[in-house]
């Protein structure tokens, strides 16, 4: 008889024991390997929910670009027909009749008073009738697309009077942005570095204090602001002028973007890319003005432009590049401010909510096993966000 079967005549309760604990090890290796080699409905689970950020971001672009681009038309386009004569005031009238909600028609006394209003940007064209010489202003750099609906509506007209129409933009855009859409496009480059670094920032940077974090964010947006102002400024010449008022306005708008998304990321996690593409993407883009005013969009996007923060640094861009510092910059730039004042609600509001769930340190101690297997776990989760980010 050998020595372990003499013991275990001699004890046992120490060779149940034994066995019990070889059966807990062999249970325990079983159950190993299974969570090793995941069944194929639980892959397909986890295929499906990671699928449904893209899913979704294909909903959204569809139904913001499509809903905002896909039939511009002049609603309450504001027009002015010159002269004082009860011909001038004749024909504003027969002009709104035939619009209907498409214009407002209103009159002016002079051509001083057109040129003003246009400087304001309070119209979108104002036409001098003639019968041999007629004549439409425009303010281009206001919108592009708005005068150019103006145009197509008093060409109709001088077209019935058997008259050439002769434009004159009295607000012209520079040669390094003759459509005007430059400075969308520049809206474009400081949305995806801000919204993109906020996955990297709430994911990477987790593991330290918000405040870090929240310094980090503003770094970020500051390099943001850099490479906007470089390339649209020196390199493409879009902004030829006034390059630092432009950088501060995109260094305000890039902070209020970061400051939002990192103080969302708390609680939204690997959400917070759809979340921020929505907010600052689909809804920011399409409200900008960048493209369309919302006189040639329907109410919805229209209503958005007056404060979202896209349509503050367009509009507020425009004001100081063409309008002198004019024509509501005040108004844009408030707009900016609340937004980045919101960010910095949202890391207050997220900072404090981590320092309450914050674990004390003996506790956090012994569960040392736990946090690595939950470490791993969120490490994997956080490269899949930054993964869609840069994607995106």
């Amino acid at each position: 008889m050998t020595a372990s079967h003499r013991a275990a005549h001699a004890n046992p309760t120490a060779a149940k024991t034994a066995s019990a604990k070889a059966a807990a090890v062999k249970a325990a290796a079983v159950k190993a390997a299974g969570q090793g080699a995941p069944g194929l409905g639980h892959s397909l689970r986890h295929l499906a929910v990671h699928l449904l950020t893209p899913l979704l971001m294909c909903l959204g672009m569809a139904l913001a670009y499509q809903g905002a681009f896909h039939q511009p038309e002049p609603h309450h386009l504001k027009v002015a027909v010159v002269g004082t004569t009860p011909q001038a005031q004749v024909l504003a009238q027969t002009v709104k009749d035939r619009a209907g909600d498409a214009l407002d028609v209103t009159t002016l006394p002079d051509r001083q008073s057109a040129e003003q209003q246009l400087r304001d940007r309070n119209l979108a064209g104002a036409f001098l009738p003639s019968s041999r010489h007629p004549e439409l202003l425009v303010a281009k750099a206001g919108s592009d697309t708005s005068a150019m609906a103006a145009e197509a509506v008093f060409q109709t007209v001088a077209a019935h009077q058997g008259a050439p129409l002769a434009v004159t933009d009295v607000v012209p855009l520079t040669a390094g942005d003759p459509t005007g859409q430059g400075i969308f496009f520049l809206l474009v480059a400081l949305s995806i570095g801000s919204y993109g670094s906020v996955a990297v920032i709430g994911a990477a940077g987790s593991a330290v204090a918000m405040w870090v974090r929240a310094l980090v964010g503003l770094a970020t947006s500051l390099v943001v602001s850099v490479i906007g102002i470089a390339t649209a400024g020196p390199l493409f010449h879009i902004v030829d002028h006034h390059r630092v008022a432009v950088w501060a306005l995109g260094w305000l708008y890039s902070a209020g973007i970061i400051a939002i998304g990192t103080g969302l990321h708390t609680f939204l996690k690997r959400w917070t890319t759809l979340t921020l593409m929505v907010l600052f993407v689909m809804l920011n883009f399409t409200t900008s003005g960048g493209i369309y005013r919302p006189e040639l969009q329907n109410g919805f996007f229209g209503a958005l432009h007056a404060f979202w923060n896209g349509a503050g640094f367009v509009e507020g861009a425009r004001s100081i590049l063409y309008f002198d510092g004019g024509a509501g910059l005040g108004g844009r730039v408030l707009s900016l401010v609340l937004w980045f004042v919101a960010g910095l609600a949202a890391l207050a509001v997220a900072g404090r909510y981590e320092r309450r769930r914050a674990l004390p340190t003996e506790v956090a101690a012994a569960r040392v096993p736990l946090e690595r297997a939950e470490a791993a776990e969120a490490s994997e989760a956080d490269e899949e966000e930054m993964a869609e980010a840069v994607g995106v």
